[in-house]
């Protein structure tokens, strides 16, 4: 998979993740397209383990394992960050 195509999925599951998550993320969209590819590799990985397929090409298990790792890194994020308010 090219670089772009990594790209242009890590952004489609961190709009995903973005629309699960409940509540307000702050965040751009280089930050989403980030998440995105984050969750991606620990997702797919901890995916492509458990279920022993290949960790290059398209998996049905590889989609739901990206996705449910950028939801717990937004999780993540969110505790981490916590709510920021503005002062004026």
């Amino acid at each position: 998979m090219g670089i772009l195509a990594w790209i242009i999925f890590g952004f489609i599951i961190g709009l995903i993740a973005r629309a699960v998550v409940p509540g307000k993320q702050g965040m751009g969209f280089v930050m989403t397209t980030l998440l995105g590819i984050a969750g991606s590799l620990v997702g797919g990985l901890v995916a492509s383990a458990i279920s022993g397929s290949s960790v290059t090409g398209f998996q049905p298990t590889g989609f739901i394992g990206s996705l449910i790792g950028a939801i717990v890194l937004l999780v993540i994020a969110g505790m981490v960050m916590g709510p920021r308010r503005r002062t004026v």
